[in-house]
């Protein structure tokens, strides 16, 4: 951790719209004995000043970095922190437990928004995805719309429906019915829903969650997006540097990922390594390295568009580019193999149990390949894609440039 627990436990306890009044009597109880209270500032106005007498403290802006400080401030007193709902769902109580322990926090939880909202809407929880606005780009909603599909958004303020609407339409879900629920929980709670391709509602309450039942408009340019790897091509931008479809599709297999993993993506071109890589779990992480200062901005507008603007975008020659980039669980090497010592730098920075995997075309770079197959063993395939063409008044077979792979896992006493 990154700081020591104050001897007594902090308590953390989780407040609805509706305040004081939705609370039991073990929250109430440890609000009203604390001696400090840090809160926000909506959060702190919800408590009643003779039921709850400790200092109140609001938190600065930025959260994260406070946390520390003001738990060291305050150590030795009764601490109790507000949070919105759950406090373990997208809330402070993370922070938590990341600074001070699990073991030194006393976690009050309530209904969160999402709780609320399907209890409203009459959705099951398991079967309903969230994503959240708060602190985060809306951009991410993307990687989550697929026909049929119903999706929670957690709302960062009033424009925040404003915003989704335009998401919506822009990616081609304009026919999606949304509803949008306000002060959830409280006695001023409201509802009222529309159609994304014709919202025109002005903003309303800040506090507010968004319901998307997802329906695609399949007149619309943008392509259908798939849940696996091999997005059809035109769902990029690019000048022609684009890992193709089909080869995307195996790379992404043979780099195998998993659930909060980070890949580098070395010669990003225009992202498609790094983007599915990403898509494929919202805890994936991707690290794009490129050199070329317009390619590398053009990587950047391919993830908001496909829905991971996560994925940080380096501008930089590999390996330099590498230094004090974090410890990456596999790297996909896409261009400049013959830069001097980059397999090399990509092999280092493997730990036991990592993937490399690198894709090549020329007759040069196949070279070093194999020989890197012979040191340290792995998989080494040619792919080979032939695309249907119109031949006169026939058809015939056109081949694309054969790629070579070769994907390997680092063992425990490869250097």
């Amino acid at each position: 951790m990154s700081s020591a627990a104050p001897p007594l436990p902090v308590t953390v306890v989780g407040l609805g719209a509706d305040g004081w009044a939705g609370l039991a009597a073990g929250a109430r109880s440890a609000l009203a004995s604390a001696e400090v209270l840090i809160g926000g500032p909506r959060q702190l106005d919800l408590l009643p000043a003779d039921a709850c007498a400790g200092l109140r403290v609001a938190w600065p802006s930025p959260l994260r970095p406070a946390v520390p400080k003001l738990m060291a401030e305050h150590a030795g007193r009764r601490i109790a922190v507000l949070a919105s709902g759950d406090p373990m769902f997208y809330g402070i109580g993370r922070a938590l437990c990341e600074e001070l322990g699990p073991d030194a926090l006393r976690i009050h939880p309530h209904p969160s928004s999402v709780s609320y909202a399907c209890a409203r809407l009459g959705w099951p929880v398991e079967d309903t995805e969230v994503v959240t606005a708060v602190g985060r780009p809306v951009a991410r909603l993307t990687a989550a719309l697929h026909e049929g599909r119903r999706v929670l958004v957690l709302s960062a303020g009033a424009g925040s429906p404003g915003e989704i609407a335009a998401l919506l339409r822009g990616r081609g879900f304009g026919p999606s019915r949304m509803r949008v629920l306000e002060q959830l929980g409280s006695e001023d709670e409201d509802a009222y829903e529309g159609v994304a391709e014709h919202w025109d509602r002005p903003p309303g309450a800040p506090l507010n969650v968004v319901a998307v039942e997802c329906r695609r408009d399949r007149a619309h340019p943008v392509p259908r997006l798939g849940a696996t790897p091999g997005l059809p091509d035109a769902a990029y931008e690019h000048d022609g540097q684009l890992t193709k479809r089909h080869v995307r599709a195996a790379t992404l297999c043979a780099l195998a990922p998993a659930p909060g993993e980070l890949l580098w993506d070395i010669g990003g071109g225009s992202g498609s390594i790094g983007i599915e890589w990403m898509r494929t779990h919202p805890s994936c992480r991707a690290v794009a390295v490129e050199r070329v200062p317009e390619r590398a901005s053009r990587i950047a507008r391919n993830a908001a568009a496909l829905g991971v603007p996560g994925l940080r975008v380096v501008v930089g020659a590999a390996p330099a580019a590498l230094e004090g980039l974090p410890a990456p669980d596999a790297v996909f090497i896409g261009g400049g193999l013959t830069a001097p010592g980059l397999l090399d730098a990509a092999w280092a920075a493997l730990a036991p149990g990592g993937r490399l995997v690198v894709n090549t075309v020329t007759l040069e770079s196949e070279a070093v390949l194999a020989e890197r197959y012979r040191r340290h063993g792995g998989d080494l395939v040619k792919l080979a894609v032939s695309h249907a063409v119109p031949v006169g008044g026939f058809t015939g077979w056109r081949q694309a440039m054969p790629v070579t792979q070769w994907s390997v896992t680092k063992e425990k006493d490869q250097t």
